[in-house]
């Protein structure tokens, strides 16, 4: 339970992450070493060096009590010891420190220990310590300077641990920062793909990481020379049928008119498949990209279905902005989705909303959609639902949805099917991030 909650606190990026396993064993390893350090050293230097102060203050008391002493030696040994004595009628003083002096804490203790005629210790600043005593004859107090009671400038050593600990920080970064660069660069490499881009990459860094970015590498030639190989079939089966069908459309023209309607229906249908065999070749998607308005995009992508006699209206935009992407492909993805919601239901609208992080275009019929389990399935290329989608308009090659998938995820997007509430038919979104 405790590492779930403090998983939420943890940083995200990995170069945060390096830096917090860097910091913080400096961080708590300065800190185990300052405490010990005037824990164990700063205290029993104090202890002894106002052990020593006391046993001077106690000498300059009894010479003040001594009633058989000469005038001249107190001021004498005073000036020997480098003290001052200040004679009072009465004591009123109170101790007092420095709320960050913790060797006072120390001094006040021994001091009190060592001297029973001691009644108050001032530590008013860190240069001067201030005894006010009690004595047989008077009251006095005793002044001396502060280095002779702990140790001076006791703050450099931590000062200097922090310094060096910042220093030693940063270089650590700097080479935990070298490493973790290749790291990135395979992320990079490997996201663009994912996109359908391929971009220039060499393995690097450690021997795990060029390990990693090896294979990687074969892999990505792997899955080119695969797409290769589908495009180039695919590509030579839909040419290899152009001929064959081209002699058929020249037949047909010599045959009756009453006989020939039904073989017409049957070749329009093979030129269908053919195109769409096509397009799906073309899932490499290497297009320039342009820069487009997205809403003036997607009504002149309406507007062509409508003049193509598709029953399809543009239902809504919401929002304003343009888009990078490859106007053919992304216009064919639509195309497809308005193909598809036209051919299984009557009618079709078409709805653009773009904020500052993303573009949806948004493609709902009145058919009857697809079970929420067999969504999944519809979107694989040749995939076929004719037991839940009524087919009005004759069947279809089942790659409609498989290439706006394909063109989605080239730009770095998805296509997401769902219910249609205003509709009730199909909901299909081309999400696009900017």
């Amino acid at each position: 339970m405790f590492f779930k909650w403090l998983k939420r606190y943890m940083p995200r990026g990995i170069y945060a992450r390096a830096a917090l396993i860097i910091v913080l064993p400096v961080f708590l390893l300065q800190v185990v070493v300052s405490f010990q350090l005037v824990r164990r050293h700063f205290e029993g230097v104090t202890n002894q060096m106002t052990f020593a102060a006391a046993r001077e203050v106690q000498l300059i008391i009894n010479l003040v009590e001594d009633p058989d002493l000469e005038a001249g030696v107190v001021p004498s040994v005073l000036d020997g010891l480098d003290m001052t004595l200040t004679t009072h009628k009465t004591l009123d003083a109170k101790d007092s420190r420095l709320w960050y002096d913790f060797t006072g804490i120390i001094i006040m203790r021994v001091l009190r220990e060592q001297l029973p005629q001691l009644r108050a210790v001032q530590l008013a600043d860190d240069k001067v310590v201030r005894l006010f005593l009690q004595t047989k004859p008077t009251a006095i107090s005793v002044e001396f300077e502060r280095r002779r009671a702990s140790a001076s400038n006791s703050h450099q050593l931590i000062v200097s641990m922090v310094f060096f600990g910042i220093i030693l920080t940063i270089v650590a970064y700097l080479y935990m920062r070298n490493q973790l660069r290749p790291i990135k660069r395979l992320a990079a490499a490997a996201e663009a793909f994912g996109r359908g881009r391929t971009v220039p990459y060499s393995p690097g860094g450690a021997i795990e990481i060029r390990a990693a970015g090896s294979a990687f590498l074969d892999m990505r030639n792997r899955i080119e020379r695969f797409f290769e190989q589908r495009t180039l079939m695919l590509s030579g089966i839909s040419h290899d049928l152009r001929t064959p069908l081209t002699r058929l459309k020249l037949g047909l023209s010599m045959i009756d008119d009453d006989d020939r309607a039904d073989l017409e229906k049957d070749v329009e249908e093979m030129q269908r498949m053919i195109d769409a065999f096509l397009d799906y070749t073309r899932s490499d998607y290497e297009d320039q990209r342009t820069k487009v308005n997205a809403a003036d995009f997607v009504r002149d992508i309406v507007d062509g279905c409508a003049r193509a006699g598709q029953n399809v209206i543009l239902y809504k935009i919401k929002g304003d902005g343009d888009i990078s992407f490859s106007t053919d492909t992304v216009r064919r993805a639509v195309e497809n989705l308005i193909g598809n919601a036209v051919r299984y239901g009557n009618h079709a609208e078409v709805s653009v909303r773009i904020t500052d992080k993303s573009v949806r275009i948004r493609v709902e019929d009145d058919g009857p959609g697809i079970a929420s389990q067999d969504r999944e399935e519809a979107i694989k290329p040749f995939a076929r639902l004719e037991p839940a989608r009524n087919q009005n308009k004759g069947p279809g090659v089942g790659l409609g949805l498989s290439i706006a998938a394909d063109v989605a995820r080239a730009h770095g997007g998805v296509l997401r099917l769902g219910e249609s509430e205003r509709l009730g038919g199909l909901r299909a979104d081309l999400v696009f991030g900017l």
